[in-house]
């Protein structure tokens, strides 16, 4: 960008020019029923991303954008965005959040109550395979998201966010949540309301919904 350009837009958001990098991304191909889309910048022949929003979806459209590296070509998948599979990313981890959603929404209808205080004096109960494993993907989030931001490499939170669901995922098929035992149920409630939590704010930072149902 021209310098002028470069500090108008730095001037604009309030930060100073030296701060502003500017990353240049591949072109984007197209695939619709198996087919990939015919476009052509010479002859003028291109799908507008407004276009693509409106068929897809924004949630879908920021996130496969983002799934990438900027010097990475990307193959956008319409189909795929579109369905309501587990081979779609951001089904497959949004599907994640709304299934926490379930569960205490399921506690609440027993009359029962999700003892935040309980729960985490009682973690040491959570020693099942999938739990260590949820907890370890858990606590490279922080991590994750400096590394993201210091290298302005956003892929690397979708990533993330992938490995968190199929891990949640895992959790939520092999284990019942609402048990009879009230302190290992309130442990259980700790940990995958942390998860829900994590999944939601590294959506927020990529700008996708976090629906609590699906």
């Amino acid at each position: 960008l021209a310098p002028s350009l470069m500090g108008f837009v730095s001037g604009a958001l309030g930060l100073r020019a030296e701060r502003l990098a500017v990353l240049l991304v591949q072109f984007a191909n197209l695939y619709k029923d198996g087919r990939q889309v015919k476009m052509s910048t010479r002859s003028g022949e291109f799908v507008a991303l407004r276009a693509l929003r409106r068929e897809v979806g924004t949630d879908a459209a920021r996130f496969f954008y983002v799934m990438r590296r900027p010097e990475q070509h990307l193959d956008f998948d319409i189909d795929l965005a579109k369905s309501k599979s587990n081979e779609n990313p951001v089904y497959y981890i949004q599907y994640a959040h709304a299934r926490v959603c379930s569960v205490m929404r399921r506690l609440a209808e027993r009359g029962l109550a999700w003892d935040r205080a309980r729960g985490l004096a009682a973690l040491e109960l959570l020693d099942g395979a999938h739990e260590r494993e949820l907890l370890k993907v858990l606590g490279r989030y922080n991590d994750t998201v400096a590394q993201a931001g210091r290298a302005y490499e956003p892929h690397r939170i979708t990533h993330y966010l992938r490995e968190l669901a199929q891990a949640l995922h895992a959790y939520y098929n092999a284990n019942r949540f609402i048990v009879a035992d009230d302190r290992l149920r309130d442990a259980r409630l700790c940990l995958i309301q942390a998860t829900r939590q994590i999944i939601r704010n590294g959506l927020a930072i990529i700008g996708v919904a976090a629906p609590e149902t699906m």
